[in-house]
């Protein structure tokens, strides 16, 4: 079942910003972490950042480090990606997810929404 609803996504030129929502559809638990991965066609999956919710602490991907951050309002149960300074690389489906045990955890199957295209292109 998802769990998840991903939106904020487009088109964008290299150097823009986006902002990505994911709305969850209910609390997740104290030991769990919610996080972003993406897939660009023909490639794997690839996580891009995480934020645990027992204590706020987060992760990124190298690659996205200093350029993305990821925070949480717990009031409206959301999670948000802000992407600064996008580059051709970063296109991709983004799709929300529960990772179960903390960000060092594996992602819950099916727990992720319809995602959201980030597409960065010229």
């Amino acid at each position: 079942q998802s769990e998840f609803v991903e939106s904020g996504g487009g088109l964008v030129q290299p150097g823009g910003s986006l902002r990505l929502s994911c709305a969850a559809s209910k609390l997740p638990l104290g030991y769990d972490g919610i996080g972003w991965f993406r897939r660009a066609p023909g490639k794997d999956h690839e996580g891009v950042s995480c934020i645990n919710t027992s204590d706020g602490s987060t992760f990124y991907l190298d690659s996205v480090k200093g350029r993305f951050t990821i925070s949480r309002d717990n009031a409206t149960n959301t999670v948000y990606l802000q992407m600064n300074g996008l580059k051709v690389e970063d296109t991709g489906t983004y799709y929300c997810a529960k990772y179960l045990s903390g960000c060092y955890g594996y992602v819950a199957p099916n727990s992720w929404g319809q995602g959201t295209q980030v597409t960065v292109s010229s």
